[in-house]
């Protein structure tokens, strides 16, 4: 039995390093056919490009990780289902919770490195990585040119473009630019394309504007008389110094962080912050309602997180009651009434501003939740997929890698669209961060207890499973 202990350690660690290593290479490449068009010939250090692509190696990690370690599970056991060794370990009484020990160790291990990594060192990479690429941005104009958005980064300049097509290095259609660099002088340039180039090793930024027309206008001061003029071109050239705007490193450590970019720890610092904020809002403008609660004929509904402790009373009366005015003249309760009625309407105006202040606070908290959630969810699929890694790869004894692979394709696929709708559903309300963030788990937990359990009654328990595998073989 320890021999085969063994034999199980010794089989997991090839083809989780192979696997690790292909799925990082295929998201490397994707990440490099997105970004390097935009980033090669920008005129940008060596090395800042060498820092982008390591930091974005963080992410990857995060989902290669997983799906390595399930392919392992897969080909491990299914070698052994292959070699008859799980047939003779099986009529020698041996339980299937003994014989998969060791894969649970090593995926509890994993479990708890994925937790640090994705707890700690993922965000710090998420946030050197964003405020690298605002270097960039800043550094580089091109990066911040949207598709019908005014860029207004030169000084003097609003510049527009209907399309950027992705194929295309610096290649702007529909071309609008407004220039108010001179005094009492505006100008706009409509041109159907356009080109963007650095010249002088980045230090300015050329823009060739190709078929359109100028238009300009000067104010006409004193004696002068306004005038308005109007060109056409085939090719205008207009050249932005940049000098100011060459790529520098800034302090990587400064500037806010979002939910991406925080450790686990500060966002539920965050979070306690915003739930005591909100807390304190209600129960301010409780107090004061309930000061004037004499005055009341209407209610209104407060907003309340999960968490929150019930208050005594959810709602509160606004409005006047006109049996006080009784004995006043006429004139004098009604100037009365009016002034209580205008005063009421303020503090309903400034109950329903402080509901929308408190719910959107309590949305912002469900979404800090929603990224705890999901950092542990990932690193606790490493344990999720032993329970389902073992009894599958156990009933594809001779599947080949084919089967294998796609296999762990189609489980890693189902897993993730279930977690990112989760967190999408969790977003937007729909469900309670915590649903939203371990559905995924709880289903494969579910599914993976079921699938062992039976595989430990009858090895043949998995009928479909072994169709699929035999009729691979026989194809094959």
């Amino acid at each position: 039995m320890k021999r085969l202990h063994q034999t199980i350690l010794r089989a997991l660690p090839l083809p989780f390093a192979a696997a690790f290593c292909t799925l990082m290479f295929l998201l490397l490449m994707q990440f490099l056919i997105r970004y390097l068009p935009e980033l090669v010939g920008r005129g940008l250090p060596i090395g800042a490009l060498i820092e982008l692509v390591a930091y974005s190696l963080a992410y990857m990690v995060t989902l290669a990780v997983p799906m390595a370690w399930l392919i392992a599970l897969l080909a491990a056991f299914g070698r052994l289902s292959e070699s008859r060794a799980y047939l003779v370990v099986k009529s020698a009484g041996v339980s299937l919770a003994q014989l998969i020990w060791p894969a649970l160790l090593v995926g509890v291990v994993l479990t708890a490195g994925m937790a640090y990594f994705n707890n700690v060192m993922l965000p710090e990479a998420n946030y050197r990585m964003a405020g690298l690429w605002r270097d960039i941005r800043v550094a580089r104009p091109g990066f911040e040119l949207e598709p019908g958005v005014y860029y207004n980064g030169l000084q003097g300049y609003a510049i527009r473009a209907e399309d950027i097509p992705p194929d295309s290095t610096g290649l702007l259609l529909g071309v609008t630019v407004f220039d108010t660099s001179k005094p009492g002088t505006q100008t706009v340039l409509v041109a159907n394309r356009a080109k963007l180039a650095t010249t002088f090793g980045g230090q300015r930024l050329e823009m060739q504007l190709e078929d359109g027309e100028l238009h300009r206008r000067n104010e006409g001061r004193g004696q002068q008389e306004e005038r308005y003029e109007r060109l056409s071109f085939d090719r205008h050239r207009l050249t932005f110094d940049i000098s100011d705007l060459t790529f520098e490193r800034s302090d990587s450590l400064s500037g806010g962080r979002s939910d991406r970019t925080m450790r686990t720890s500060e966002m539920i610092a965050v979070v306690d912050s915003l739930e005591r904020g909100a807390e304190m809002r209600l129960a301010e403008l409780r107090a004061t309602l309930e000061r004037l609660s004499p005055l009341a004929t209407s209610s209104h509904t407060w907003p309340r997180s999960p968490g929150m402790p019930a208050a005594r009373d959810d709602s509160v009366q606004i409005g006047a009651r006109r049996t006080i005015l009784e004995g006043l003249p006429d004139s004098t309760r009604e100037a009365v009434y009016d002034l209580a009625t205008q005063r009421a309407r303020a503090l309903r105006s400034e109950a329903d501003a402080t509901s929308n202040a408190v719910r959107w606070e309590l949305q912002r908290a469900n979404r800090y939740r929603v990224e705890i959630y999901k950092k542990n969810s990932i690193a606790l699929a490493c344990l999720v997929f032993v329970l389902i890694g073992v009894p599958l790869g156990l009933a594809m004894a001779r599947g080949g890698v084919g089967l294998i692979a796609t296999l762990a394709v189609a489980v890693f696929l189902f897993y993730w669209i279930t977690l990112v709708q989760g967190e999408k559903l969790a977003d937007r309300g729909m469900l309670p961060p915590w649903l939203g963030m371990w559905a995924a788990n709880v289903v494969f937990g579910v599914l993976g207890i079921y699938l062992t359990s039976r595989e430990n009654r009858d090895p043949n328990g998995l009928d479909p499973i072994r169709r699929l595998a035999g009729l691979f073989v026989r194809k094959k």
